[in-house]
């Protein structure tokens, strides 16, 4: 036991002296490499030293390098400067010699322009004084006064511009209707050449053969109720007279008329006339000839090139084959009137679908203007409005006749056509009292004027001739006297087509031998 804890100690002993011993050793060899290090550090101190020295001298050195370079170039840069200021000073004390001559001979010439100033305002003078003892020596020798002669002078110059202006109105005239005449003769020739519309006319009257007299007395029905039945639904008068198997019926609305004429025809042949059976007959008329319309509406539209028609803007158009206006159909007027605003629109280049719409539908007021009020342009103007045609179309229906001035060329073209259509021969008939009110009135615009001695109204109206007396009007002023009767027509008479005013002024000296 004992020697167990000897070994022991003596272990722990030996223990503590390796630990010892090992620290002295470690320590010695860490305070030998310290002192390794602090010599490395020491030296590469110095060393850097010696680079930073020398790093030093050489940046010292390019720094002077480059001062030196800066300033030689400031030198150089001065130098031209320098140079260039003084070249700058040459030209300016260039331009002040300049400047300074100029100025000198400005006013020498402003010296000699008020010398000859004042030498023209001696002449004036003396000028002003001749004139006025030549004007008092003119009024000396002529007698007249200044007044006087002033309005010599004038009535003179007033004749010279006369002359002048008349010979310019002839010139002017001459070629612009040469070259108007020309282009709108081959517009308007081709136009209807393309168009070839047949025009019936119209009566306010329609017979109804009968089978045999006998029928008569059965259309008159006991104590007249069958005829009294028809002429109430229909609104026509039935004129049963001596006329062999015939029956005539009477109106002014040709579409009442022909609702009656179905329903006769229809009764003559069904056979059974009473009250009941008109009343059915006519409303069998009415489906057909609405029926009818619906069918010559389409119809038009179709001939006239025209699509996109509201459905009652076409049995409008198909009414309208029962209305005329002078003997002429309107329906087939109102046809013609597309394809020639058609045609002309293709030649002038306007819009073609919208001068073929306004012509066909330029008098549709006249489907109704019979059951409206107003003049058949408004009522086809807000019939137009209502079924939603284009801005375009209404202008042109508002404006074929002149109650509005036309803004667009489709406008002038569909008023032209309506014009054409209306004003051809054959198309339309006049009453005697109207053609002849229209001829008076011609001559009396004629004979309003001063220096017209007589006027003829020919060629049915489209010619006036006027004889004027040649001691009162002149050549020149005949001139000017046919403008202005001219401009007195279109103002005051309406008329198709055109009117010519041949003025005509001659001056006869006979004498006779003996």
């Amino acid at each position: 036991m004992y020697a167990i804890v000897i070994t022991i100690i003596i272990g722990i002993v030996c223990i503590a002296l390796g630990l010892g011993i090992g620290f002295f050793i470690r320590k010695s060899i860490a305070e030998k490499e310290i002192g390794g290090a602090e010599n490395k550090a020491s030296l590469i101190i110095e060393e850097s030293k010696k680079e930073a020295e020398t790093k030093k001298k050489e940046m010292l050195i390019e720094a002077k390098e480059e001062i030196h370079k800066m300033r030689n170039e400031l030198e150089i840069e001065t130098k031209e400067r320098r140079a260039e200021i003084q070249s700058q000073e040459k030209r300016l004390l260039k331009k002040e010699e300049n400047l300074e001559k100029k100025s000198d001979s400005v006013e020498k010439k402003d010296e000699y322009l008020s010398k000859r100033l004042k030498e023209v305002e001696v002449k004036e003078s003396e000028v002003e004084k001749l004139y006025d003892e030549q004007k008092d020596e003119l009024d000396r020798i002529s007698g007249l006064t200044r007044e006087e002669a002033k309005d010599i002078l004038l009535d003179e110059v007033r004749r010279d511009i006369t002359h002048d202006t008349a010979i310019m109105i002839k010139d002017m005239e001459m070629k612009a209707k040469e070259e108007a005449d020309k282009k709108a003769r081959e517009i308007i020739t081709y136009a209807i050449q393309r168009c070839a519309a047949d025009h019936v006319a119209e009566t306010t009257v329609s017979v109804v053969s009968l089978p045999s007299d006998d029928m008569k007395g059965r259309i008159i029905g006991r104590e007249g109720r069958n005829i009294r039945t028809l002429e109430t639904l229909t609104g026509i008068d039935l004129i049963i007279d001596d006329t062999p198997e015939a029956v005539i019926l009477s109106g002014f609305d040709p579409l009442r008329r022909e609702v009656a004429r179905i329903a006769l025809e229809k009764l003559i042949i069904d056979g059974r006339i009473h009250p009941a059976r008109i009343e059915e007959m006519v409303e069998r008329a009415k489906k057909e000839i609405a029926s009818y319309m619906r069918e010559q509406g389409e119809q038009a539209a179709l001939e006239a090139g025209v699509h996109g028609l509201h459905p009652e803007i076409v049995k409008l158009i198909g009414r309208l084959t029962y209305r005329t206006s002078y003997g002429q159909n309107i329906l087939k007027h109102s046809i013609e009137v597309a394809h020639i605003a058609g045609y002309m629109a293709e030649e002038l280049g306007a819009d073609v679908k919208i001068a073929r719409r306004g012509g066909l539908l330029h008098d549709i007021g006249k489907a109704v203007d019979h059951e409206m009020e107003g003049p058949h342009v408004a009522i086809g103007v807000d019939l137009a409005r209502k079924y939603k045609e284009s801005k375009e179309v209404i202008h042109a229906i508002e404006a074929h006749h002149g109650d509005v001035e036309p803004e667009t060329l489709e406008a002038v073209i569909v008023q032209a056509a309506d014009a054409i259509s209306a004003a051809r021969p054959g198309a339309r008939r006049e009453t005697l009292e109207n053609y002849i009110k229209r001829l008076q009135r011609l001559e009396e615009i004629a004979n309003s004027f001063d220096g017209i001695e007589k006027s003829f109204a020919i060629q049915a109206g489209r010619e006036i001739r006027i004889m004027v007396q040649p001691e009162i009007v002149s050549d020149d002023e005949a001139v000017i006297i046919a403008r202005e009767i001219v401009k007195k027509i279109e103002s005051e008479l309406a008329y198709p087509g055109h009117i010519k005013v041949n003025l005509i002024r001659e001056t006869r000296a006979v004498q006779y031998a003996k």
